[in-house]
């Protein structure tokens, strides 16, 4: 009797299987012309995003310029000793811990309390006009953010006109050290603000109007309105970008910081990324970089599961 109830679970998960296949073959000949779309962009994640992925193997083989692809001999760990044992590493590595820290402090929050000060906006026109001029900055090139920062803190630029004329002297902002990581920040916030505005925005368009009615027959205010029904209204988008930005959270932007920093900087602008392109395009040395960055793609894969598992079990939201 077991034997017979177990082949016919069996016969039951076949044809089931065969079923979901069938509806599936018959859903992509059916609507053909929308699953065609998806070509090109699955194209491009193999070419140049799981492609490359092979291409870690050189963090444990020695890799010589215009030698084999994928190195010449197995070297095994040696690479990730060598920075492991390397202190100019650790030194970029608390550098960007740290500035990715202060990115996510100030660069996620900021978003959702400037949709939230937008929704308040009764005025169409205003709003509009405040939404166009906060996404701008999202759309103008990486080098030209780079040159107005560069511009206004040069020496006589136009922050330093500000600071002369209260206290006499001048800053060299772009040279200091300790000045790097608010400017970097602070242009940052400026940039990412509007552009990061509008997923809020459009999770608040979601929130039914019914609660807000209920809310103020009940006597509760803006700010009581906004606590207990808007900001659990956008939760979900809250927590699911969030978790996405921990996991990106070494991955603090490359192009600006190579352009803007300098030697003198180094001490607190250097990090991973810029530390990894000297060492592997300036140096050479390919294998030794393929292991930084091994090594950054998995605290970014822990760091996702981490941040997923503990919204898990304190929200109940997750992104799986």
């Amino acid at each position: 009797m077991e034997t017979e109830v177990v082949h016919s679970q069996v016969k039951t998960t076949k044809k089931t299987k065969k079923s979901k296949v069938k509806k599936t073959l018959t859903a992509i000949r059916k609507d053909w012309q929308l699953y065609s779309l998806l070509v090109l962009p699955i194209i491009y994640l193999l070419i140049f995003k799981y492609g490359p992925m092979l291409g870690n193997v050189i963090a444990f083989r020695r890799y010589m310029p215009g030698g084999k692809i994928y190195g010449e001999q197995w070297v095994g760990f040696y690479y990730f000793e060598m920075f492991i044992n390397d202190p100019v590493f650790w030194n970029v590595f608390k550098n960007t811990l740290v500035l990715g820290g202060i990115t996510l402090l100030f660069c996620f929050p900021m978003p959702i309390i400037f949709a939230l000060l937008l929704n308040e906006v009764k005025s169409k026109k205003f709003k509009k006009f405040v939404q166009t001029a906060s996404y701008l900055p999202h759309f103008l090139s990486i080098v030209i953010i780079a040159g107005m920062i560069l511009q206004l803190t040069a020496l006589n630029g136009s922050i330093n006109g500000i600071v002369e004329f209260f206290t006499g002297e001048k800053i060299s902002f772009i040279q200091s050290p300790e000045w790097f990581r608010t400017i970097y920040v602070t242009s940052e916030v400026w940039q990412g603000m509007g552009w990061g505005a509008i997923l809020y925005l459009a999770a608040l368009t979601t929130i039914d109007d019914s609660l807000y009615e209920a809310a103020k027959i009940d006597g509760a205010n803006r700010w009581k309105q906004t606590l207990h029904i808007t900001i659990p209204g956008i939760l979900p988008t809250i927590v699911t970008l969030l978790i996405l930005n921990i996991g990106s959270f070494l991955a603090i932007g490359f192009e600006k910081i190579l352009l803007i920093y300098n030697p003198l900087t180094y001490e607190t602008s250097d990090v991973l990324s810029t530390y990894l392109y000297r060492v592997g395009l300036e140096s050479n040395n390919f294998s030794y970089a393929a292991a930084i960055g091994l090594f950054e793609s998995i605290i970014g894969l822990v760091l996702v599961l981490t941040a997923n598992s503990i919204s898990r079990k304190l929200t109940e939201r997750s992104l799986w």
